[in-house]
This record gives structure tokens, sequence and C-alpha cells, in this order.
């Protein structure tokens, strides 16, 4: 028996035979709307690729339950067991998964936090011109670090906890791709910065690309510190690591744009400390094996067979939320492009719920299936689904009643022309309610998933030139918007409804849906006619009429009986 468990435990996992649930995506901002707005911010690991949940192994639970437990601040007994047990319930009673997600977000949003403040900061110490070439360069970023990646920090999530003999091997090999990855957007960047400032018309960028490198070359290897952490069950760690990490970088970008009033020097504060936390991560991972943290190329050739297949879905991804900023900023100067860059600001909130929200929805429908209980991934998909049109349908109609005070309070007057952008980019959060590549992952259809990108990619590359022509900068936006919300979520959908089995009446909650919509609509109208009697100080504003706002929503759904007073709590999905 004990040479069993020790041969289990040592058994190197053969990536050939696993069964992926989706592209190994980085720990990304799931709710950017429909074009990754926050794709343009300087990201950590987290915030490389915006919009794609979350993703583990949806065949290894041991890897589903290393994500469940990374709760910042709290202990694997007090937080993983409960959510992994209330998956199983629901998966037999169609329960609801809002406490782990509530749980989930909540360690998400210190991080989130100094993420979230540092544009504006900059849009205040920079002019238009020099915080949209700050812009342009983390599309860059944002591009290069989501392609590069390969998968392989992601990896260490489904090989550490099945051979954690081996963990130092697999994390060896992680390092040295990742390393090399960063190396070559480093050689890349140095080379090409004259081409790169000639397509997008900003005479600054040759100077400030080789910096870019740098610190790309910095932050891919260090991207393996946290999963590390956290597939090795270290989870408070993980979350120090997460919040000082993104705290300190804010700080590092922050106080060098401050003092200096340059790129250059803010990009020479994101180098700096990249070479911090490269040094604090091998620091680290030397201690925590010790001596073991050598590369085997053996192992390498499972992880790359592994994470390759993956990477895929995650590269047509980035492009397609990337691609109108490369179109934008190849036609207008870098001082419009920073109005349009502000116009797609991503909302910290939908995030904080999204992404945990995939992942418990996925636990769960997972659960279900293991209980030979298909029947009940549909409750699920419904009680996920309405749960999230509940919040994100009434957040995007107050932000569209006060988009205008929202941008001026948080940009200045500035970007005011950033308005009719965010409006646009707004509605487009309308369809993060639907979790259909979660639905897809859990039955292994990642090749739909694949397809999906690969048109939204092809649609996105006619469709947003040809709505720039027509209406500037607001049709790049607009037809983003279209391409990922519109029509990839349809084509979801029909997959949805095939692999579940159900009729189109059966395939979304339909009357919460309309419950919910008639509920924010009306919010929304009472908003906009008490809005010109409530000042002009845009923080007023924004606080009265969303105070009004969320008085009307609220009394409707508890009116209702969707919402029951006292707990917050939606006591039930109708159909």
């Amino acid at each position: 028996m004990v040479r069993e468990e020790h041969r289990q435990r040592h058994e190197r996992p053969r990536a050939r035979r696993v069964r992926a649930a989706g592209p190994a995506a980085v720990h990304g901002r799931g709710g950017g709307g429909v074009a990754g707005g926050g794709g343009v911010e300087l990201a950590s690991l987290r915030g490389a690729i915006p919009e794609v949940e979350v993703l583990v192994p949806l065949r290894t639970p041991v890897g589903l339950v290393s994500i469940l437990e990374a709760i910042p601040g709290d202990e694997r007994g007090r937080t993983a067991p409960a959510a992994t047990a209330h998956g199983a319930r629901a998966a037999g009673s169609g329960g609801s998964g809002a406490g782990p997600v509530l749980l989930l977000a909540a360690g998400r949003a210190v991080a989130f936090a100094a993420t979230f403040a540092t544009p504006l900061v900059l849009a205040r110490v920079f002019d238009q011109a020099e915080f949209g070439t700050y812009k342009q360069l983390f599309v860059v970023y944002t591009t290069l670090a989501g392609i590069a990646q390969f998968g392989m920090a992601e990896s260490l999530l489904y090989f550490l906890p099945f051979s954690p003999g081996r963990g130092g091997r697999y994390t060896a090999n992680a390092l040295l791709v990742l390393a090399a990855a960063g190396l070559a957007c480093l050689g890349l960047l140095a080379l090409a910065g004259p081409h790169l400032s000639r397509w997008l018309g900003n005479a600054a960028l040759p100077g400030l690309s080789g910096l870019l490198g740098a610190y790309l070359m910095f932050m891919l290897p260090s991207m393996v510190l946290e999963l590390v952490m956290t597939a090795r069950k270290r989870y408070f760690g993980a979350a120090l690591a997460y919040g000082l990490s993104d705290l300190l970088r804010a700080v590092a970008l922050v106080a060098p744009a401050v003092v200096t009033r340059r790129v250059d020097m803010l990009l020479a504060g994101a180098v700096t400390f990249g070479a911090v936390r490269l040094g604090a991560a091998l620091l680290y991972l030397g201690r925590e094996f010790r001596g073991r943290l050598r590369p085997a190329g053996g192992l390498l050739r499972d992880q790359l067979t592994y994470s390759l297949p993956l990477q895929l879905g995650v590269v047509l991804w980035v492009l397609v939320l990337n691609l109108h900023y490369y179109a934008v900023a190849a036609s207008v100067n870098a001082a419009t492009f920073a109005i349009y860059a502000v116009g797609c600001l991503q909302i910290p909130l939908f995030d904080f719920v999204l992404t945990p929200a995939a992942n418990v929805m996925m636990v769960r429908m997972q659960e279900a299936f293991t209980a030979r209980r298909p029947d009940a991934v549909a409750a699920i998909w419904h009680d996920t689904t309405s749960r999230l049109a509940m919040l994100f349908f009434p957040l995007v109609g107050l932000l569209l009643v006060t988009g205008r005070e929202l941008i001026l309070f948080l940009f200045t007057a500035r970007y005011a022309a950033s308005v009719p952008i965010f409006l646009v980019f707004t509605a487009g959060y309308l369809f993060t309610t639907f979790l259909t590549d979660g639905v897809l992952r859990v039955h292994a259809d990642t090749r739909t998933i694949a397809i999906i990108y690969a048109i939204d990619l092809g649609l996105v590359a006619v469709l947003v030139p040809a709505g720039m022509a027509a209406f500037g900068m607001v049709g790049a936006t607009a037809a983003t918007a279209f391409t990922g919300g519109v029509i990839g979520k349809s084509l979801a959908l029909i997959r949805v409804k095939r692999l579940m089995g159900v009729t189109l009446a059966a395939l979304l909650p339909w009357r919460s849906l309309g419950e919910v919509s008639a509920a924010a609509a009306a919010a929304a109208l009472a908003a906009l006619a008490v809005k010109p009697h409530l000042g002009t100080a845009p923080l007023v504003l924004l606080a009265a009429v969303s105070g009004v706002y969320a008085a009307v929503y609220l009394g409707i759904l508890i009116a209702r009986g969707r919402l029951e007073i006292g707990t917050g709590r939606a006591p039930g999905v109708s159909g």
C-alpha cells in the first residue's frame, strides 16, 4: 500500500493524455468588456490578458482546488473545502455558488486597487501625448506578455500537485522557457523600435521600446512565483506576493513619473521593479526546492505537449482583445490615442466577480458530471447566469447613466471626448454575463473555443477599420463590441445549447433576465429624470445619481421577491 501511494505521488503526469479544459490563461482581468480595456495598463501576471477567465485543468481536481483555495487572507480549512463542498452540494441540489464567488472576489480587491489607481495618477502627471505614449507601450506589453508565455507558468498548476517530487524540475523548465521568451522580447523590441514608431506614428517609441523589452525580460520568468506558491498550497504567501507586488509596482511607476514627468523614467522604474521581483522569485524558489531547481528535458517535453495546444486559444484571444488598439493607434496621434484608451476603461468590479464565478461554476459542473447528474449542469448554468445578471445588468445601466461624470472625475475634463467611447465600451460588459467559455471547457470542447476566437479575430480585422471609417474611434469600439459580444457569444450559446441538449426556451433563464433588465431600465429612467436637478459637480452628481439608481433598482427587486431583505441574496432562480 505504501509503495503504491509512493508510486502515485511521484509518477510523472502524462501530458499527452490530458484532456485540457481550455487555453491556459493567466490570472487575467475577467471582466474587461468585450474589448479588454485593461489590456493597456502596465499589467502584472493577472493583468496580462484581460477577460480570459482563470483556467485550470478541469480533469485534475487538485488543480481546481488549488485555485479555489488561493484566497488572500484565508486558510485552506476555512475556504477551499467549503467552496468544494458547496460545489458538490450544488451539483446535487442546484444550490448557489455565490458564497465562494464573493470570497474569491474579495481577495482580489486590494491588488486591483493599486493597478486601477495607477493610470488615474499618470493621466494627471503626463500631458495627453505622453499619456498616449504610455498607453501605446503597454498595448505592446500586453500583447507580448500574453503570447510569449507559452502556457508554461500555468502548466505548473497541473504538474506540481500531481508530481510534487519533481516540482523543482518542472519549475526550472518553466523558468528557462520564460527567460528565453523574455530575452527574445527584449531583442525584438530593441530591433523593432523604429518600425513600431513608423507603424504607430509616434517618434518617441524607439527610445522607449528597449526599456519595455527589459521589463518583459524580467517579468516573464517571475510569473511562476505565485503559481508555484498556489500549486504547493502556500496560499497566504501567494496572496501576500500578489498584493505586495501590485502595490510596489504602482509605486515604482508612479513615483518616478511624478518626480520627473518623463515616460522613460516611468519605464526605468518598471524595469527596476521587474528585476527586484525576479530576484525575489528566484530567492524563494531556491529555498522552496533546496537544490532541486534543475531543468529536465523529458519533463519539458511533457510540459510543452500540455501547454502549447492550450496557448493557441490564448494567442487568438489576446489578438482579438488588442487588435482595435493597434488599428486606432496606427490612425491617430498619441494624444488622440490617449482619449481612446481612457474610453476603454475597465471597471475592476466585473473582474472581481467574473473570474471566481467562472471557476466556481466549472467546479460545480464538474462535480455534477462526477456525480452522474448531467441534468444539474443546466441548473448550475441558469443559477450562475441569473445571479451575474442581477449584478451586471444594473451596473452597466448605472455606468451608462453616469459615464460622463465618472470619466470627468477619474481623468479630469481633458478627457471629456472619451465619454462616447466609454459608453459604447461599457455596453459590451452585458455579454460577459454569459460564461459560455466555462461551459465549453467543462465539456472539454476547446476546439470550439479556438474556432470562435479565430472567427472573432477575422471579423475584428475587417469591421474595426470599417467602423473607424464610418464613425471614427467610436466605430472601432462598437465593431469590437459587436464582434466579441453579439457574434462571439451567439456562436458559443449555439454550441452550449447542443452540448446541454436543451431547447432554446431552456437555454437561458429568460424570465429572470427579463425581470432584471426591466428593473435596471426603470432605475435608469428614474436616475435620468432626476439627474438635471442634482447639481453639476461630477463627484456630487455621481454619488447622488448612483443613490437614486440603486434605491429604485433594489426596491423593484425586493418588491418582486427577487432579493431577500436583510441578506442581500437572491432567494432562487426562476426560468
